[in-house]
């Protein structure tokens, strides 16, 4: 990378990091851009800026090769490993058990414009908000466990 960002991992950071992430690409081509120079792209600067894929700056391995690495983290889980393995590493920290004993849930409507990608929407009739509606469990810290984003439905009630 020619530019020095903000976003971009320290050393001690890419040290914590480097154990939960996939480095090697076992069929295909040869790997021209380090896992580093990908994750540096993905998440500390497409995710803290919010910027669209194509408009990753140049200083950044071209934007096809980011989104496709992001894709393949995503689809096989290792962003939740990373997730994990970071908060059981903060909750040790903070001399707390590495596994939380209580969770807890809230979620949240929010109004989309239509079917443009990712799911369709729907309507949450209990917040009048037609959208999608997000699902997140915390530990007692406030560190994610698990996120989920849907379509937005009134909750419906069993009358028996």
């Amino acid at each position: 990378m020619k530019r020095s960002y903000s976003t971009v991992l320290s050393d001690a950071e890419w040290e914590c990091l480097e154990l939960h992430v996939p480095t090697s690409n076992k069929r295909g081509r040869p790997k021209t851009h380090t896992t580093r120079e990908i994750l540096n792209a993905i998440i500390f600067y497409i995710l803290k800026s919010g910027c669209a894929w194509r408009l990753l700056p140049r200083d950044f391995p071209p934007w096809e090769t980011v989104y496709w690495w992001f894709r393949r983290w995503r689809i096989d889980g290792t962003f939740e490993r990373l997730n994990a393995a970071l908060r059981e590493r903060l909750r040790a920290c903070s001399r707390r058990n590495p596994l939380p004993s209580a969770a807890i849930a809230d979620f949240q409507s929010s109004k989309t414009t239509g079917g443009v990608g990712g799911e369709q929407r729907g309507y949450d009739g209990n917040k009048k908000v037609g959208g999608r509606k997000r699902h997140l469990l915390v530990d007692t810290e406030g560190l994610v466990l698990k996120a989920k984003v849907h379509i937005a439905r009134k909750c419906q009630t069993r009358t028996d």
